[in-house]
Order: structure tokens, then sequence, then C-alpha cells
């Protein structure tokens, strides 16, 4: 008679062996199936009030959620991109010279070096040589970013298979979540109510990423873009972009991005336009964190500003573009388990009513 141990130990192999080639498979897809379950669980509030609207109609209810997504995400995200790359070739050919424009860097310290030699004679030969050092540095930068951007516009045959498979795990996700949830408590060999405070925590760190630091930044980039818009900068889309992305950085934000634009329009003579800018960047840019950070996340898990900015960097060096949401949520979700793990060691009768609490 076969011995029962030995059965057991033949179908963990073959299990194993299964999960190996399971993985393999949904591997190239991974990265679309993880954001599809970050924004389901964001879009949950939104497709449960279409869902009581529709009369609990799930199939029509996570569709109109879809179609909502694309037009509110994905038609603005590509239209930026598109500004984006426009505004980063019209920039590199301001910066270069090509058709008989003034080299932009030259002209902008050139100008602030004939401003200065009245009060300090010689300082003009000094910012020749600085005009002529940072129009290599920037030339050298906008190269490798529209190297970048065309290596990506490359590949649009897997953007568009990712995008597809996103929607459609996106769809089922919100139709099926709720099934899928019931069968992973079942499955887990954790007590239920256990299992209710790990979902709990994963859906909060979620949402303190995406609604918290992420929405904020984005919030800000949005406003800077519009105020450079506003007040003439050059290439508001592209430097409202990048002050999306210094707003993770602790401490300075946006400044990094809002103070060289105010800087810019002072240097070339626009002197009411730098001070509206300098008030906008103020009011408009720099209290936004404070009045929506607070309603934003909520009670939810805060990171602190640096992990964030680091996560981020680190999530597009290893996921790509996708990893602007998936480098947070990563480092969100060891945070979350660190508190599982530490609520779960400890015995029962010492455990809150609430996890963290």
């Amino acid at each position: 008679m076969i011995n029962r141990e030995a059965q057991l130990r033949f179908l963990l192999a073959l299990l194993a062996g299964a999960v190996i080639l399971a993985f393999l498979i949904f591997m190239p897809f991974l990265a679309p199936l993880a954001l599809a379950a970050v924004f389901a669980v964001v879009l949950e509030p939104l497709h449960k009030r279409i869902l009581r609207k529709l009369g609990n109609r799930e199939s029509l209810a996570a569709l109109i959620t879809v179609f909502v997504t694309i037009v509110c995400v994905l038609v603005p995200l590509t239209l930026i991109g598109a500004q984006i790359f426009g505004e980063a070739g019209q920039l590199y050919g301001s910066l270069i010279g090509v058709g008989g424009e003034d080299n932009l860097i030259a002209s902008v310290i050139d100008n602030l070096g004939d401003r200065l030699s009245g009060l300090y004679p010689g300082s003009e030969t000094f910012f020749r040589g600085l005009s002529a050092d940072l129009d290599i540095y920037a030339k050298r930068g906008l190269e490798w970013l529209l190297s970048h951007l065309g290596s990506a516009l490359s590949s649009i045959s897997a953007w568009l298979l990712d995008l597809f498979i996103f929607f459609v795990a996106l769809y089922y996700l919100l139709r099926d979540g709720h099934r899928l949830k019931r069968q992973l408590i079942s499955l887990s060999p954790l007590e239920d109510k256990d299992d209710e405070k790990v979902l709990g925590s994963l859906k909060l760190a979620i949402n303190s990423v995406v609604k918290g630091s992420l929405a904020i930044a984005l919030i800000q980039g949005a406003v800077a873009a519009i105020g450079f818009t506003i007040f003439g900068v050059p290439s508001s889309v592209l430097w409202g972009t990048v002050a999306a992305i210094a707003a993770l950085i602790p401490a300075v934000g946006t400044s990094l991005v809002v103070l060289p634009a105010i800087a810019y329009l002072f240097i070339t003579g626009h002197f009411l336009q730098a001070i509206g800018l300098a008030v906008w960047g103020t009011l408009a840019v720099g209290l936004i964190d404070n009045l929506l950070g607070p309603k934003l996340i909520g009670s939810g898990m805060r990171l602190h500003p640096l992990l964030v900015l680091l996560a981020v960097l680190g999530g597009i060096a290893f996921f790509g573009p996708i990893g602007i949401f998936l480098g947070p949520l990563t480092l969100s979700l060891l945070f979350a388990f660190i508190q599982i793990y530490t609520y779960l060691a400890k015995p029962a009768v010492e455990r809150g009513e609430r996890l963290g609490g």
C-alpha cells in the first residue's frame, strides 16, 4: 500500500511545478495585472455607486466603470504624453539653436551677464563660460530624454497589449472581485477575521499611496503647469510634469522647478509675470499639500516623502513607467505586511480590535 506521506510529497512536488509554470506564464503580464488590481481597489467606491444606480447589474456596472476610467485617465494621459514629447523636441531645438533661432540657455545666461556687468566688471566672461557648460549638460539631458521617449514609442505594440490586458483584468476584478476575495479567505490558513484585517490593510495601503502622495504630486504638477502657461513659461506641460516628480522630494518639492521658472522670467525682463508666478507658486501650488493632503489620505498609511521619492525612482527603473504606481505601492505593502505580522505574532488575548489600533 502506498504511503500517505509519500502521496502528499508527490502532490506537493506537482503543485510546486504547476505554480512555477503558472508564474512563468503570467510573468509577462504581472505589471498590467498589478496595476489593474490597484485601480480596482481605488475605483471600488465609484463602481459600487454605479452598481446601486443600475440595480446590481454587475457586468454593466463594471463596463461603465472601465469606460469612465478610459475617458478620465487614458485619454488625458495620451494627450499629455504627446504634448510632452512635442515640447521636449521644441525645447531641444531651442537649446541647440536650430532653424536660425537663438540658443535659449546662451541667450538667458548672456542676458544675466550683461545685466550684472555694470555692477561686477568682467562678470560677462564668467557667464559666457557658464552658459557654454550648461548648454552642453542640457543637450545631453534632453538627448537622453528623447532617446528614451523614442524607444518607448517604438515598443507601441507591447504597450497596446499591456493596455488590453489591463482593461480586461480591471473589468473582471471589478465584476468578480468580491468572489475572488471570498475564495482567498477560504483558501487562507489564517482565521477569517485575520484575513479580513490583512486585506483591509492592503486596501488601506493602496488608497494611501494612490490617493495620497501620488495624487497630491500630480495635482501640484498640473497646477504648476497651468501657472507656467498663464505667465508665459515655455514648454509648460513638460515642466509641469517635472514639477509633479519634484513634488515627491521632501521639503523643497515643486520649488525646484517653480523658482528657476521665476528666475527665467525675471532675467528675460518679464518682471510682472515673474511676480505673478511667484504668487501663484506660493498660494496655488504650495498650499495644496496642506489643504488636500488630510482629505485625500485621511487616516491612511502615510509614507515619508523621501521613501515615496526613492520608491518612485526605483519603481520606474525596475518596472518601467508603471513603476510610478508599483514602486510606492510595493514599499507601502511591505510596511503593511510588517504591521500585519506584528499583529498576528501576538497572542490572541493581546490583539486589539483594530489592526494598528
